[in-house]
């Protein structure tokens, strides 16, 4: 459900960048849950309030730090400490230009991908604007999308529309770690599933499990034609490989044979994997498929042969197709090299 629900949130566009699968060790995997809203794993400024409601948020990609003295591949000599102050002075005013071109858009929250140092920081709370730094780029990217906004280097036009939007900004606790947490955003595209596990190798192990099923359902979503599952689209395949064998002369025909012994494989896997007698349920899927149901699968919570349209056991088309040409492709490369290629071993000289 968390994949279905994630794919579903991007309305057809099947941008992965957009889902964020999001690691926190503690739980068990069942407390794994889909974020009503989007996730961004930062901390809010401090003297910055911890929640905002119905804010107009402001993404960038801007340089904070021009309050510091650089000047790099030069030198500046002085003649007095009061010197060193002006160009301080002189430095903490241009960044507060810079700021107030900022404040003149208005924003409640101010999101920068890069730092944000502590006089700009000061000046924008102490205008009410919530500061978050330093979010990362596939961050800003997601934000921009989730938020409606666009993500801005410059402040020179105040009158574009270029902010976002979402209902609810919040500073929650996640395990054992803070985030910020965005509800009701402006286009629900974007989303966050945060996992739960005992350990970082489960936690792994479930992150590839559920990028596999996103992809999977992204296929699907793109091509909607399907197949029934349970091991029906194999042994269709194996039978009609089986008769076309009695009609290919020669050793050909081996390899005919084979070929739909190899498919006949996966229906065997899946009862193994069960733990069911394999050898028995898959010869009476055989039996009902030759029999002329065309709908007959493995049901695994039987461990009987079943309905495969009654239970909704169904596959992407196009996932199977690409199985199947991955799996031959690999079996021909293997045939093709008949040979052992391995160095000669070193001369033993002066025995």
């Amino acid at each position: 459900m968390l994949a279905v629900d994630s794919v579903l949130r991007l309305k057809g566009s099947g941008n992965l960048d957009y889902i964020k699968i999001i690691k926190k060790a503690g739980g068990t995997l069942g407390d794994s849950y889909l974020a009503d809203g989007f996730i961004l794993q930062k901390k809010i400024a401090t003297g910055c309030d911890k929640a905002k409601t119905n804010p107009k948020i402001m993404v960038a990609n801007t340089q904070m730090d021009a309050d510091k003295v650089k000047i790099l591949g030069s030198k500046v000599k002085v003649d007095s400490v009061m010197k060193v102050a002006e160009i301080e002075e002189a430095e903490k005013a241009k960044m507060k230009r810079k700021v107030e071109k900022i404040l003149a858009y208005k924003p409640d929250v101010f999101i920068n991908r890069q730092l944000i140092y502590n006089y700009p920081e000061q000046l924008l709370a102490d205008n009410g604007v919530m500061v978050i730094e330093h979010a990362d780029f596939d961050g800003m990217e997601r934000l921009s999308a989730v938020l409606g906004a666009e993500i801005m280097s410059t402040f020179d036009a105040p009158d574009g529309d270029v902010l976002g939007s979402c209902a609810q900004i919040e500073e929650v606790m996640i395990g054992e770690d803070k985030v910020i947490k965005f509800t009701g955003c402006a286009r629900n595209e974007a989303c966050s599933i945060v996992l739960r596990g005992s350990g970082n190798h489960i936690l792994d192990e479930a992150e590839r499990s559920l990028h596999d099923a996103i992809c999977v359902l992204v296929a699907a979503v793109k091509n909607h034609r399907t197949i029934y599952g349970g091991g029906n689209a194999e042994m269709r395949m194996s039978i009609a490989v089986d008769e076309y064998a009695k009609t290919v002369e020669g050793k050909q025909a081996l390899a005919v044979e084979a070929f739909a012994r190899a498919l006949r494989q996966l229906p065997t896997i899946i009862a193994d994997n069960a733990g069911y007698d394999s050898a028995e349920i898959v010869q009476n899927l055989k039996a009902a498929v030759n029999n002329g149901d065309s709908e007959a699968g493995l049901n695994m919570f039987t461990g009987k042969v079943d309905n495969m349209k009654t239970l909704g056991v169904t596959e992407c088309l196009r996932v199977k197709e690409q199985a199947l040409i991955s799996a031959t492709e690999a079996a021909e490369m293997i045939l093709r090299v008949d040979d052992i290629v391995k160095c000669a071993p070193r001369k033993r000289e002066g025995e």
